[in-house]
């Protein structure tokens, strides 16, 4: 199998799912644990855009944005042991709920960013508030469609999907910048994800973004 490169640290949960589809998969990689707000000359080095994930294939390619990463890797392993179904009612399935996550997870990016990274006098408070409730909606919304409160895979299956790794990634990077959005009791279904299914997926554990 291809050696590949994963830059970006542990808190950008899209680099995180990168980093758990791959260890999931049992490909190999190393990582470059580079952050956007103290390593940006150096990421723009490898992306232009100077963002993370990128990653760097064994013949010098540099694959960007976490979704063109993951089909990559469902390429490289084929469709029997792809993340995200090939086709069919389980693909859409999956595909929307990543959609949910990663689009609340962007949101979350633009209002903590908002808050965070302007004087007080100058957040717009429209703005966040506008965001939040995207962040909000969204988790609602793909906590409806989790299977049970027992923290079960969104396809039943015996194997995680792409959708089980976003939502694992998901919830832990809220709680550090939008923790008030994710308070305890508030996505029960996804909580008990993360608590009880969280620790078999290769690579959760060491990956913890939690300071």
């Amino acid at each position: 199998m291809c050696l590949v490169i994963v830059i970006g640290r542990n808190l950008s949960p899209f680099t995180r799912r990168v980093v758990l589809s791959l260890s999931v998969l049992g490909l190999p990689f190393e990582r470059r644990e580079l952050g956007t707000a103290t390593h940006m000359d150096a990421i723009r080095r490898v992306n232009p855009l100077g963002r993370v994930p990128a990653v760097t294939l064994d013949d010098g390619t540099v694959l960007i944005e976490s979704s063109a990463i993951l089909d990559h890797l469902d390429e490289l392993v084929g469709p029997e042991r792809a993340l995200t179904p090939p086709s069919g009612a389980n693909r859409r399935r999956v595909l929307r709920h990543c959609a949910l996550l990663t689009g609340a997870m962007d949101k979350a990016v633009v209002a903590y960013y908002e808050r965070t990274r302007r004087p007080a006098e100058m957040v717009y408070a429209p703005a966040v508030e506008g965001n939040e409730r995207q962040v909000a909606d969204g988790l609602a919304a793909a906590e409806a469609e989790r299977p049970d409160a027992e923290g079960g895979w969104l396809l039943g299956s015996m194997r995680p999907t792409q959708a089980d790794l976003t939502a694992l990634v998901a919830l832990p990077f809220l709680r550090i910048v939008l923790p008030h959005l994710v308070e305890p009791g508030r996505h029960p279904r996804l909580e008990a994800l993360v608590a009880r299914r969280g620790p078999e997926v290769p690579g959760f554990v060491e990956t913890d973004p939690t300071p």
